[in-house]
């Protein structure tokens, strides 16, 4: 299939290379030419504009905006909206609020535009990974779409199936899944990036007890020095705690056990937030999740704990985030 992809990022890149592995042909923008340039050598198509990308794509077309949710994406759809033709189709894969996905849908379909929001999971790892989609749209505009998030997804790798499913592999067995119309997508991604913060802060506060068991603090016969890279190490194998967090927790601390590197100031990046929001809404305690975030803003105005620390290393790890500072 062909797509067009604006925003060359740490995933918009990475996606046009997965689909270019498999065949699919990609016509690629970004404001930054040498991003454009790296995969025109790969075998994409460069595009100088938004325009110059859609005359490059054949009717019914597909572009997918992989931008910081917010202006940048919203100021890409419109500039979208004013080039494309009826039963074209927007795709927004970045991490946008659901109540948006719902407002530009309705205003793309009064001009004969589709949109399908893709909450994507994968991060920096999604080339050989494959990514995590959870889709938004009309059903019959993800079946047009299915051979592109077939090629992205993960597939069913050496992952057991799951007890008490029968009949032949589904679509949520091989990384994606439609989860209804427009905006489902992106709320789903946005609870999963609520439930990543709880657990993101239950190894960090997990760890930092066992680091500050060494404290002099403590009676002399009550203090262990702990070796916290052989305790992430023996935890990835058959207990019950393990995740791909936790892989991504023993890769840091054997790099570095006193994460000498992270200062400890954790971003959020708006779904946590938004998670509880939505909770509130919907009158759900979530004492874990808003717990979580809370923490994440503490981090920003005292100074960083241990658990802190590995929070950042996490965060490095599975998406490239560096710590911004205030």
């Amino acid at each position: 299939m062909q797509l067009g992809i604006v925003g060359l990022g740490r995933m918009g890149g990475n996606i046009a290379r997965r689909l270019m592995r498999e065949g699919h042909h990609t016509v690629v923008h970004d404001r930054n030419a040498p991003a454009i340039d790296t995969l025109v050598a790969e075998g994409a198509t460069g595009a100088a504009d938004l325009a110059a990308l859609v005359q490059q794509l054949d009717a019914p077309r597909a572009v997918w905006v992989m931008l910081p949710a917010g202006e940048a994406t919203e100021q890409t759809i419109a500039q979208l909206a004013d080039l494309l033709e009826a039963d074209d189709v927007i795709i927004d894969g970045g991490n946008t609020f659901y109540k948006d996905d719902i407002r530009r849908a309705q205003h793309l379909a009064e001009r004969q535009l589709h949109y399908v929001d893709v909450g994507t999971s994968g991060g920096v790892w999604g080339l050989e990974r494959g990514y995590c989609m959870m889709i938004g749209g009309e059903q019959a505009i993800f079946e047009r779409l299915e051979p592109l998030f077939a090629t992205l997804a993960p597939g069913e790798g050496d992952i057991p199936r799951t007890r008490g499913r029968t009949g032949p592999s589904e679509r949520a067995e091989k990384g994606y899944i439609h989860a209804g119309p427009p905006g489902a997508g992106h709320f789903v991604k946005m609870i999963h990036n609520g439930i990543e913060y709880g657990l993101m802060q239950a190894y960090a506060e997990g760890f930092d007890i066992l680091k500050t068991k060494a404290s002099e603090s403590l009676p002399a016969d009550q203090r262990f020095d702990l070796n916290l890279p052989e305790i992430a190490e023996v935890w990835r194998r058959g207990s019950v705690v393990t995740s791909w967090l936790l892989d991504l927790t023993a890769d840091a601390l054997v790099a570095d056990p006193q994460l000498g590197s992270y200062s400890g100031s954790v971003s959020d990046s708006g779904e946590g937030r938004w998670t509880i929001d939505a909770a509130v809404e919907q009158a759900v305690p979530v004492p874990v999740l808003s717990s979580a975030l809370f923490a994440r803003f503490r981090s920003r105005q005292q100074q960083g704990t241990y658990g802190d620390k590995l929070l950042s290393a996490m965060r490095f790890g599975f998406g490239g985030h560096v710590e911004k500072p205030e």
